[in-house]
C-alpha cells in the first residue's frame, strides 16, 4: 500500500486526492455583485448535502467572485454542465478581472430566473435556483481557519429539459453530465453501459 501523509506532502507527480475522490460533479455557478454584474465559473468541488429542504454547496479555494457576490446577494443558480457545454464552462473558469462577464466570453446566454434575480445559463438542460443558506469558513483539525469557502444554497426552484424525463423519471445518462476528475486536465462522461442497481436491504 502507497502511504502518506497530507501534511507532509504526497510524493507523487500529481496530488491524488482529486482523482480518488471522483469523478465529481461540476458546480457551475451564476451569480450576481452588488451592481447586478454577471459571473459564472466553475467549481470542482460540488455536490448536494440534503432532500428536505434540498441544500446543495460548493466550496471555493480562496475568497473569489462567486463567494463575494453570493454573500452580498444571497442567492446563486447551479447549472448542469453536459458535454455539449464542457468547452464554454471550461472558458468561464478563466480568471477575468472582478466584473467581467463569463456568459459574454463563452457565448453563453443570460436566462431569466423564475423566483430569484440572477440568471441561468439559457443553453443548460437543468438549473437549480438557490438562496443562500450558510456561507462557512474551513478550519484545519486543530481549529485553524483555511483559505477555503463551503457555501451552501437552498434551492428554491429548478428547471429541467422535458426531454430528459421519461415517464416522469429523469434519465441521468441522457444529460450527458461531464464530472471532473484528476489531473490538471481530465474529465469523464458516464454510460449507460456502465449502469447498474441494487436494492436497499430494508426494502427488499
Amino acid at each position: 500500500m502507497y502511504f502518506y501523509e497530507p501534511a507532509k506532502g504526497h510524493g507523487l507527480p500529481h496530488d491524488p486526492l482529486n482523482a480518488i475522490i471522483g469523478p465529481r460533479p461540476i458546480g457551475w455557478i451564476a451569480s450576481l455583485d452588488g451592481q447586478g454584474r454577471r459571473n459564472l465559473a466553475p467549481y470542482s468541488f460540488f455536490n448536494c448535502f440534503n432532500y428536505r429542504p434540498p441544500i446543495i454547496g460548493f466550496a471555493s479555494s480562496g475568497w473569489k467572485d462567486s463567494v463575494r457576490n453570493i454573500t452580498e446577494s444571497k442567492e446563486f443558480v447551479w447549472n448542469l454542465t453536459t458535454r455539449a457545454l464542457a468547452v464554454p464552462m471550461n472558458e468561464t473558469s478563466a480568471s477575468l478581472p472582478h466584473g467581467e462577464d463569463e456568459f459574454a466570453r463563452a457565448g453563453l446566454t443570460p436566462a431569466a430566473s423564475r423566483v430569484i434575480k440572477t440568471p441561468r445559463v439559457a443553453e443548460s438542460p437543468v438549473n437549480f435556483e438557490c438562496r443562500l443558506s450558510q456561507c462557512i469558513q474551513l478550519t484545519a483539525a486543530d481549529g485553524t481557519p483555511v483559505d477555503s469557502w463551503l457555501v451552501l444554497g437552498e434551492v428554491v426552484a429548478v428547471h429541467i429539459d422535458e426531454t430528459l424525463l421519461e415517464n416522469g423519471i429523469y434519465q441521468t445518462v441522457k444529460a450527458e453530465p461531464v464530472l471532473r476528475a484528476g489531473g490538471p486536465s481530465a474529465y469523464y462522461g458516464i454510460s449507460e453501459a456502465q449502469r447498474f442497481d441494487l436494492t436497499r436491504p430494508d426494502n427488499r
